[in-house]
């Protein structure tokens, strides 16, 4: 029995311009990054999609060790006179917290929460491990999963209701140097986001409204998106003594007096990836930047006999081991079943960075043809210079950073005050905050954002 499969099937059939919701949509589940779970609001992470957060994990893991910080587990069940301890930051998470109330048939008594983010629970267990100003700082990062029932629209990556993240919380004797954590961490967000996934991010403070509740401030990352909206990056908390104090997170200083500890919590979550395919996609679907590709680059044989095959195979091999000696990500696609036009456009749908195409009549000439994705720019490349193909990378991923940067320029204005504002936007169709010491201005429409930070 034969079946064939249309463009609606295996294509992307919007374009990112006219319905960018339903295009991103396509681009998340057609290029076999995850797929919708049975339970509503979750999803499931496929390979390639988990190999992008594993490439972004390992990065932050080697910044965060440079920086004293050391990874721990927290369990995800916290009970509710637990997080009573600290009302404010509780009643804020409140109504997004799914709970548990049974063990099998049995009630539990007090209901356990499935970690909404782990301030209560890490802190209790931080009382009972800090003593001294010698235990102090105290730096760790947890790696996991939160939980928090949307009630909003769900979207892959962007808003579900489990997501991974990381979270740190950070413990310190002094205020001043708990601050400088919180910097230190903006920084290596910012630094992350821009070298490994090409994004552009803005820096700053959140308004006393928008901050994190519990938290004295929040600094914030963001970036622009295509449809003109801001995305939230990731957050970094100065907490002060806010959790120190109910928590009881206190040390004796070095003249023996009991003191209150000063603290940070911080994290980033697979928001990121979603941010990625939002920036960088296109009509034909996700473009990857080399640095978090599964596959950087893929090599498609071009033959239509076994003779053909025989010529092609031997040199298509050493090509892929010359470059796997230079820690390069290769794949060759030597599905017999599909035509060499099939598989360009299904690794232009899984956004490869670069593509190799090669058949008898390149061997003749030596060369082997390359394929960038980001701009679809073909060029022929000598068996003698196999070795520039890590520069190429290197370059599109460059290329690509440069490229998000001057879409987000046209997309913004930089303003000082409301009076300044006004003048530049006329009529506001959207605005989400003003606030009376710094500005933190959004304006919703169809291609202008216009957003300041302090």
């Amino acid at each position: 029995m034969k079946f064939s499969l249309s463009k609606e099937d295996i294509g992307i059939t919007v374009s990112k311009e006219v319905d960018f919701s339903e295009w991103y949509t396509q681009v998340v589940l057609k290029a076999k990054l995850a797929d919708y779970a049975p339970v509503k609001g979750l999803i499931v992470l496929r390979p390639d999609g988990y190999s992008i957060w594993e490439s972004l994990r390992s990065t932050f893991d080697e910044k965060f060790s440079k920086n004293g910080i050391r990874n721990g587990f927290l369990p995800i069940l916290i009970p509710e006179s637990l997080l009573g301890k600290e009302k404010k930051h509780f009643a804020g998470f409140n109504p997004e917290v799914f709970w548990v109330t049974h063990s099998g048939e049995n009630e539990v008594g007090d209901r356990l929460a499935l970690r909404p983010t782990s301030e209560t629970l890490a802190y209790t267990m931080y009382s009972k491990w800090i003593q001294s100003w010698r235990d102090l700082p105290l730096k760790i990062n947890f790696w996991n999963t939160a939980l928090r029932a949307e009630i909003k629209a769900t979207k892959p990556f962007l808003r579900t209701s489990e997501f991974l993240w990381q979270e740190g919380h950070t413990v310190h004797a002094v205020q001043e140097e708990a601050e400088k954590e919180v910097m230190k961490i903006l920084e290596i967000y910012k630094k992350t986001v821009e070298d490994e996934l090409a994004i552009p991010v803005i820096t700053g403070k959140k308004s006393e409204k928008e901050k994190f509740v519990g938290a004295v401030y929040t600094t914030t990352m963001e970036s622009i998106m295509p449809d003109g909206k801001a995305l939230q990056m990731g957050t970094s908390h100065f907490l002060g003594q806010n959790f120190s104090i109910p928590f009881e997170v206190k040390f004796a200083d070095k003249d023996n007096v009991e003191q209150f500890a000063w603290q940070t919590s911080w994290g980033v979550s697979w928001r990121l990836i979603g941010a990625m395919i939002m920036v960088h996609g296109d009509d034909k679907g996700l473009v990857l930047p080399p640095k978090v590709a599964p596959i950087q680059v893929v090599i498609v044989p071009i033959y239509k006999s076994d003779d053909a095959k025989n010529i092609v195979f031997p040199k298509l091999n050493e090509i892929k081991e010359q470059l796997e000696t230079t820690k390069i990500r290769v794949h060759v696609d030597d599905r017999n079943e599909l035509t060499p036009g099939y598989k360009f456009n299904d690794w232009e749908l899984k956004g490869v960075p670069l593509r190799i195409e090669i058949g008898p009549k390149d061997i003749e000439k030596q060369q082997i043809v390359l394929a960038k994705r980001y701009n679809r720019e073909k060029i022929n490349l000598g068996f003698n210079e196999i070795e520039r193909i890590g520069m190429i990378l290197e370059e599109i991923q460059k290329d690509m950073l440069k490229n998000a940067k001057a879409k987000a320029a046209e997309n913004t204005i930089d303003i000082g005050d409301y009076s300044e504002f006004k003048s530049k936007i006329g009529k506001v169709d959207f605005l989400t905050h003003i606030g009376v010491e710094k500005l933190d201005v959004r304006k919703r429409s169809k291609k202008r954002q216009v957003q300041t930070f302090e």
